[in-house]
């Protein structure tokens, strides 16, 4: 079993768990009163394409593969350092036996930040959608590893009924056919979850194969600005970051550093789209 299957294994009996706590009937209810008092919807995707930078900075305190990153970091610190820096939204681990993360961070930082804020976590069931609403979530990671393409379907359904974007995570091009489902993103996950082993050329070889309409968006293992301008003429708008930043002292001041550095280079380079 490698570590992504043993991540969905438990999961699901994580998400049994929190279903005995909170049962999803009292769960969706509280979801529809939120909706009911909904004004406004945050667009992650729309915010990637209006940006220069399209930096999604990730808020990441562990990893199953390297441990702790930043054991001590506070989310309502980092995520607010983050958007001060420049950061287009802000993803954030709610996993707790893996990355070390919770619910109670997106919570946290919700009221504090007007950044989307994505729940990055390994969603397998519908439930896990009804908790991103209720934490203020404005959009969800759906990982087609983790899906049947017809689960994944149902899923970004559910999601846009609650008026949650969806990225849409793949690792290799045997997982197109999932670009059908309708997600808002499209991710190409530079790491491969099972073993872990990370290169940022995947991005670059799966920009070919990547159908036009949603936003295309590279994930992990990306450390330099230059790399960013490369897959921006490549067709990539959205650059989810996490470990690069949250090894840094200060990670809201690294990100401002890099943000400023991606800009400078994009304004030289004309976007092909």
């Amino acid at each position: 079993m490698d570590i992504l299957q043993e991540i969905v294994a438990w999961k699901r009996i994580e998400v049994e768990h929190e279903k005995a706590l909170m049962p999803p009937a009292r769960l969706y209810a509280q979801v529809e009163q939120i909706m009911q008092q909904q004004t406004s919807v945050r667009s992650m995707s729309q915010r990637l394409r209006q940006s220069d930078s399209g930096i999604i900075s990730e808020f990441k305190r562990k990893s199953p593969s390297k441990g702790w990153i930043h054991q001590d970091a506070h989310p309502e610190d980092v995520v607010t350092a983050y958007e001060r820096g420049g950061a287009c939204a802000a993803s954030i681990l709610t996993d707790g036996k893996y990355f070390g993360g919770c619910m109670d961070f997106v919570r946290a930082v919700r009221p504090l930040v007007d950044l989307p804020l994505l729940r990055k976590e390994f969603i397998i069931d519908e439930y896990q959608l009804f908790q991103a609403k209720a934490i203020g979530a404005d959009a969800v990671l759906l990982i087609a590893a983790d899906l049947t393409k017809a689960t994944c379907a149902q899923l970004v359904h559910t999601a846009h009924q609650l008026q949650l974007e969806v990225l849409l995570e793949l690792h290799g091009e045997d997982e197109l056919d999932y670009a059908c489902c309708e997600a808002d993103m499209l991710g190409v996950n530079n790491r491969h979850l099972g073993t872990f082993v990370t290169d940022v050329h995947h991005s670059f070889a799966m920009a070919d194969r990547l159908p036009e309409g949603p936003v295309w968006v590279s994930e992990s293992g990306i450390g330099e600005p230059q790399t960013v301008a490369h897959l921006r003429e490549a067709g990539y708008r959205g650059f989810l970051m996490g470990e690069h930043f949250m090894r840094h002292p200060d990670p809201g001041a690294a990100l401002k550093q890099f943000v400023t550095q991606v800009e400078k280079l994009v304004t030289c380079r004309p976007s092909p789209q």
